[in-house]
């Protein structure tokens, strides 16, 4: 009876390293979206469950005695299918995600505190796109890939520098250019990449790991467009690090 870990983050690798070390059955899933991942210690699977159904009948099978849910904050698809799944199958759930910049949990290097008036905050991405529209000339487009289809219409005619990990699966507008990298990035590097930049279009993944960027844009006293993350579903516990979820882990035998 293995803990299931659904992947993909940082945190996702760390717990796996660590449920590893302690001896403790784990298998990571990971969602098989991005190219090249970085693979966590421990057994590994790719690929989706097939949905609700699949993913109870996925817990039956394996005899998973319970889920840490360490996807991105982002991943609200997975979280959801997740929640219905465990219930159904009676298999003990945790959340495991960093904590959202709107709770204190920005970096403290990132100026937020002292710019608090250049932070917008907005609930979807395409309300993202309609107000980088309206500050500035040459976003900083950090969203993903998966989104951006709600920024091509407003957008359009913008110079817009679009940074994303895996190639987009839409046609992006002429006026864009797109860089493909993966980080992490320090501060040298985000100065660099944002020297033209008038605003910055970021989405609420909390934590640290992007902490280079908001930096740069609290220097430059850029605008900074942040969509809201949805909260976790209703019922599920949620941890913000990885030692409360090895100890919630370990204390599941």
């Amino acid at each position: 009876m293995s803990v299931l870990v659904l992947g993909g983050t940082a945190e996702a690798r760390e717990l796996a390293a660590r449920l590893v070390a302690a001896e403790v059955p784990v298998v990571t899933s990971l969602a098989g979206r991005v190219e090249r991942p970085r693979l966590p210690v421990g057994e590994v699977r790719v690929g989706g469950f097939g949905g609700v159904p699949g993913l109870v009948d996925h817990l039956r099978e394996h005899r998973v005695r319970a889920v840490v849910d360490a996807t991105h904050p982002f991943a609200e698809g997975i979280s959801r299918n997740a929640a219905e799944a465990c219930a159904r199958a009676d298999v003990p759930l945790l959340r495991l995600q960093r904590p959202s910049w709107a709770d204190g949990g920005e970096p403290t290097d990132s100026g937020h505190d002292g710019h608090a008036g250049h932070w917008h905050w907005v609930d979807e991405h395409a309300e993202a796109a309609t107000l980088a529209a309206r500050l500035g000339r040459r976003p900083f487009l950090t969203t993903g890939r998966q989104s951006l289809h709600h920024f091509v219409a407003p957008l359009r005619e913008h110079p817009a520098l679009v940074r994303v990990v895996d190639p987009p699966e839409i046609e992006l507008p002429a006026a864009w250019r797109l860089l493909r990298s993966r980080g992490p990035y320090g501060l040298a590097d985000e100065r660099k990449v944002m020297a033209e930049a008038d605003v910055l279009v970021t989405k609420d993944s909390g934590g640290s790991h992007t902490a280079a960027k908001l930096a740069v844009a609290a220097e430059r006293d850029l605008p900074v467009v942040v969509v809201r993350r949805a909260p976790p579903p209703a019922g599920v516990p949620v941890v913000h690090d990885v030692a409360a979820a090895v100890a919630w882990a370990r204390a599941r035998d």
